[in-house]
C-alpha cells in the first residue's frame, strides 16, 4: 500500500482536515478512500461523525461537540499508520448520455477554435476515456471528474455566466463535470446530460460517490428529448457496471 506525507490541521472548532499531496492522482484518492472507510470501522461514523473525501483531503466533522485538535491529530496519525488495505468499497462505473447539440454545447464552437480541434473531434475525445470522481460539491451533486484528455484541457471562462442550465456538461482545466441544477458557472459548456444527478426527494439524493468512475456516450437531440421525458416520469436511465 502506498503511504504519503499527510498534514492535519484544524478546520473550525468541530472539524479537522487531513491533507495529502496536492495532486490529481488516482493512487492518492484510493489511499484517501481506504483511510476513510478504515476510520468508519474505528468508530468515526454514525450521527456523531461526518467524513467528506475530495481530491487530496479528508474532512472529519463532529456534529455533536467541539473537538480537541491535538488529541485527535495524534489519533489520526496512529490510525493512518495502522490502516488496512482492502476495506474500502469497490467503485462503481456509470455510463451517462450526453447530447452535444449546439443548443446545449454553447461553447463548442469557441472551444474548437481555441484548441484547434473540430467539434466532432472534441466529442470523440470527451467520450473516449473513463473519468474518476474526485469530489462532489460546490453544489449538491456536482461531480468533479478527473482524467480528461490533455487536448481538452482548457481554462475556465474569464467571465462566469449568471445562468448555466441544469445538466450542462462542462470543461475546466483538467476536469469535466455536470451541473446538477440551474446556477451560475464559469466552465466551458459542451453538452447536456438528461440523467438527474441529484434528487433531494430520494433516500440517496446523489447516486454517485467519490471514487466511482464515469464515462460518457453521445446521444442525438431526439434521444435527449426522450430521455428527459423518461426521467420526468421516473424511468431509471442509469447504466451501472460494477
Amino acid at each position: 500500500m502506498n503511504s504519503y506525507p499527510i498534514h492535519i490541521k484544524p478546520f473550525g472548532k468541530s472539524a479537522v482536515l487531513v491533507e495529502w499531496p496536492f495532486e490529481i492522482d488516482p493512487k492518492i484518492l484510493d489511499d484517501i478512500l481506504t483511510f476513510k472507510d478504515y476510520l468508519k470501522l474505528k468508530g468515526y461514523s454514525g450521527e456523531e461523525w461526518e467524513i467528506v473525501a475530495a481530491y487530496n483531503s479528508l474532512a472529519l466533522i463532529n456534529n455533536k461537540k467541539e473537538i480537541k485538535f491535538e488529541e485527535i491529530s495524534v489519533r489520526l496519525r496512529e490510525l493512518y499508520d495502522q490502516r488496512e488495505e482492502g476495506v474500502k468499497k469497490e467503485p462503481r462505473h456509470w455510463r451517462l448520455p450526453v447530447c452535444y447539440d449546439l443548443e446545449f454545447g454553447i461553447d463548442l464552437e469557441e472551444l474548437s477554435q481555441q484548441i484547434g480541434k473540430t467539434i466532432e473531434q472534441i466529442i470523440t475525445l470527451h467520450t473516449s476515456v473513463t473519468y474518476t470522481v474526485y469530489g462532489i460539491g460546490f453544489l449538491p451533486g456536482f461531480l468533479y471528474l478527473g482524467g480528461i484528455p490533455k487536448d481538452l484541457e482548457t481554462p475556465r471562462k474569464a467571465s462566469p455566466r449568471l445562468h448555466v442550465r441544469k445538466g450542462s456538461v462542462g470543461l475546466a482545466r483538467k476536469q469535466t463535470g455536470i451541473y446538477p441544477q440551474d446556477c451560475p458557472g464559469g466552465w466551458n459548456i459542451i453538452g447536456n446530460c438528461p440523467v438527474p444527478i441529484f434528487d433531494a426527494q430520494k433516500e440517496n439524493p446523489c447516486f454517485v460517490r467519490v471514487g466511482d468512475t464515469v464515462s460518457f456516450y453521445s446521444i442525438t437531440r431526439a434521444q435527449f428529448d426522450l430521455h428527459t421525458i423518461q426521467a420526468e416520469v421516473g424511468i431509471d436511465l442509469l447504466t451501472k457496471e460494477s
